[in-house]
């Protein structure tokens, strides 16, 4: 089925140039150039992707994904002409899953998008299930001994990988590629950080350190 992207793009010419190239590429797109428009649209139908801008007018992009937060898990690729880590960091802390920096080649643009909705898919089972714990991956609901956790995106998709291949150790590094982006050039330690809270959340030992190396969960006995 083909995937259905909502291009957030004030300048006209920037948006038109990105519509085409995605349908090229053979995704559905929309289009809006503010950030009120942009809700309206978001609301009105089903998007797998929505490519958002930060310099929007009437909402500004970080303002339209909080918004969208309140109602939708959707992957959420935000494009700016800021390369400030503190624009960044405000952007991850509203679950936004990648940034692309102004300017940038459309390749570039094209391999993000492809590993987000990789990322994002679902693919398989709808659910998983580990000792006590249950990961719906449709509804994205997570449960332990039938106790339902508040999971950010980030975490569930941290716990998904685990789940996914129990006993398979994933470095620092392969966590931060996989899940920040492959070329995210963020410091180590915020996967430590959103492992600290995951494990605060599941109340339980299900992530295993390997000592020097990285994570895993542990694969469960026959």
């Amino acid at each position: 089925m083909m995937k259905t992207i909502l291009i957030v793009e004030d300048e006209p010419d920037i948006q038109e140039l990105l519509c085409t190239y995605l349908r090229d590429a053979g995704y559905e797109t929309a289009a809006a150039g503010d950030g009120v428009l942009a809700v309206e649209l978001f609301r009105s139908r089903h998007f797998d992707l929505v490519l958002l801008d930060v310099m929007l007018p009437k909402i500004d992009g970080f303002g339209v994904c909080e918004l969208i937060r309140r109602q939708s898990q959707v992957p959420i690729l935000m494009v700016t002409a800021l390369d400030g880590e503190d624009q960044q960091l405000r952007g991850f802390g509203l679950d936004v899953d990648d940034y692309i920096t102004k300017p940038f080649s459309m390749p570039v643009l094209l391999e993000k998008i492809r590993v987000i909705l990789r990322r994002s898919g679902g693919a398989g089972s709808s659910s998983l299930r580990y000792r006590g714990l249950e990961m719906d991956l449709d509804t994205r609901e997570v449960t332990a001994e039938g106790r339902p956790l508040d999971l950010t995106a980030r975490e569930f998709e941290l716990l998904h990988t685990f789940l996914s291949a129990p006993g398979r150790v994933f470095t620092r590094e392969m966590l931060l590629a996989k899940l920040w982006g492959y070329d995210f050039f963020g410091d180590t330690r915020v996967v430590d950080s959103h492992i600290k809270n995951l494990r605060h959340k599941l109340g339980g030992d299900y992530i295993e350190t390997v000592r020097g190396v990285g994570y895993r969960a542990a694969k469960e006995n026959p």
